[in-house]
């Protein structure tokens, strides 16, 4: 079931809303959300507490107790860091997403987990153009996983992270670009 088959243009369900709206975004006629991130938007929380960034598009709902979510994400990938991404936030310092990243001029995959501070994981190259990305949560414990199609996991990551109240998100940023869909 496609979670976005009740939205229409830009109109959003109750219990759904955006944490920094983009000025660009839409669902397609296949209910597909379309975004244009705007230029170096991005979660991260740099470890030196040099950059502290919170600035990407974040469309959310609130879950509670276990869960499993999944999307599959395509990316333009014109700039470097241009991603998309899956991500459950308790507060603005605990939060983790798994992307696919134009990483190092290679679509790839990384994981950011964030516990006041920011640790980032890159899986490595993915020679994919629209991978499924899955976060699960049974208590206490988060797990990534990557899909190229619904038979074939490619990598998982599974970890402990502070979530009590986590919400879905569908984001995407552009850190070093000038923006894109």
């Amino acid at each position: 079931m496609n979670v976005f088959e009740g939205f229409n243009d830009k109109v959003l369900p109750q219990g759904w809303g955006w944490i920094n709206e983009p000025t660009i975004w839409s669902f397609d006629e296949s209910k597909a959300l379309q975004v244009s991130a705007p230029s170096q938007a991005d979660f991260f929380r740099d470890p030196s507490g040099a950059v502290i960034k919170s600035s990407a598009p974040f469309l959310h709902t609130t879950l509670h107790g276990d869960f499993t979510i999944w999307t599959r994400v395509r990316v333009d990938m014109k700039q470097p860091y241009d991603s998309g991404c899956l991500m459950v936030m308790a507060d603005n310092t605990h939060w983790a997403k798994v992307c696919f990243e134009y990483f190092e001029n290679t679509p790839s995959i990384l994981s950011v987990v964030t516990q006041d501070t920011s640790d980032d994981c890159i899986s490595g190259a993915m020679d994919a153009s629209n991978p499924y990305l899955r976060v699960t949560r049974a208590g206490k414990l988060l797990c990534f996983s990557l899909f190229l199609g619904w038979s074939t996991l490619e990598t998982g990551q599974i970890f402990w992270h502070e979530c009590s109240q986590p919400a879905k998100s569908w984001g995407c940023r552009t850190v070093s670009g000038r923006g894109g869909v």
